[in-house]
């Protein structure tokens, strides 16, 4: 039987995103994240008998993270990069001044059905369900919209507060037709939902090639229709288009680099999703989009986390 070598991050919540995509850079084949504050909200619709949780794998205050690393991945040297990026993250001004990096030997085996017993079908909205591919799922009513995610290549399950809003926005703004970015794609979640809600053209982008490959394959998967292209590429550098809207949800800091090139990118009345803020960057990024020139259209809050629509005004 292989052993694998498990590293596990305990740290403040508003790492989370951060710390997952820095194991998946490392070379980890997958990453899973217990919150407490998962654990403890029941599915925003109702369906609490979809979930199969235990309670005991929670921690009592932060999140702990998980990825899962083979062969010369699984070392001391690995084990010092990771802690080496996350101090990097407090450049960011992240409250991660506490933390714990440990690591743990899985048998192989174990590990490859250990994914399965916390992932099962979470309704999003009352109209977006997303469904483990190995999951055998009954709509539960025809206008039911199903994104099917393989969490063993995860950049984000579509469980994360952060996500939640940018899905339940995106079903409430997309009409179908529009084109779209999605910068910073990590699972392809956002891109699938904005096709099932009817975009015509989607263009995702992320830094990282592991985090491309992730989307694309997440994206074969769900057998979608409409015209996608997946590339790498550092946010907006260099790209020139006008969209209808503009997708991302990535670290408050990097969404602040973002924002000019958003603004340019989008035809006028197009609409900028942003989410992965933090409560306490609320402000800053708020500021910064006016600044830019664009209009706030609504702010919405899961927890501690904000995501903000903006509208790039019509031209007079």
């Amino acid at each position: 039987m292989t052993e694998w070598k498990e590293f596990k991050v305990h740290i403040n919540g508003e790492a989370t995103e951060a710390v997952s995509n820095i194991l998946i850079e490392l070379g980890s084949a997958g990453v899973s994240v217990a919150d407490r504050k998962d654990f403890l909200s029941l599915p925003e619709y109702g369906f609490d008998t979809l979930w199969a949780l235990d309670e005991k794998s929670f921690p009592a205050d932060g999140v702990v993270i998980k990825g899962y690393f083979y062969g010369d991945a699984a070392s001391k040297a690995t084990k010092m990069a990771l802690i080496e990026k996350i101090e990097m993250l407090k450049s960011f001004d992240l409250d991660i001044e506490k933390y714990e990096v440990t690591t743990e030997d899985v048998v192989e085996e174990e590990w490859a059905n250990a994914w399965k017993k916390y992932y099962h079908p979470v309704p999003i909205t009352r109209y977006m369900t997303i469904v483990p591919q190995w999951e055998d799922y009954i709509k539960r009513h025809d206008a039911e919209k199903i994104i099917y995610l393989d969490p063993g290549l995860a950049f984000g399950t579509g469980t994360h507060p952060t996500t939640k809003l940018c899905l339940q926005a995106l079903e409430n703004n997309l009409r179908g037709g529009e084109t779209v970015l999605d910068v910073g794609t990590g699972s392809g979640v956002l891109t699938i939902a904005s096709a099932l809600l009817g975009a015509s053209k989607i263009q995702a982008f992320d830094l990282d090639d592991v985090a491309v490959k992730s989307a694309y394959d997440n994206i074969k998967l769900n057998n979608l229709k409409t015209e996608i292209s997946v590339k790498p590429n550092d946010l907006l550098k260099d790209i020139d288009v006008k969209v209808d809207m503009i997708v991302a949800n990535i670290l408050a800091e990097i969404i602040l680099l973002l924002i000019p090139d958003a603004f340019k990118n989008l035809k006028p009345g197009g609409k900028f999703l942003s989410s992965g803020i933090i409560i306490e960057k609320k402000e800053e990024v708020l500021a910064s989009l006016k600044n830019t020139g664009f209009e706030i259209q609504q702010i919405n809050q899961m927890g501690d986390w904000i995501a903000i629509l903006a509208i790039k005004p019509e031209e007079d």
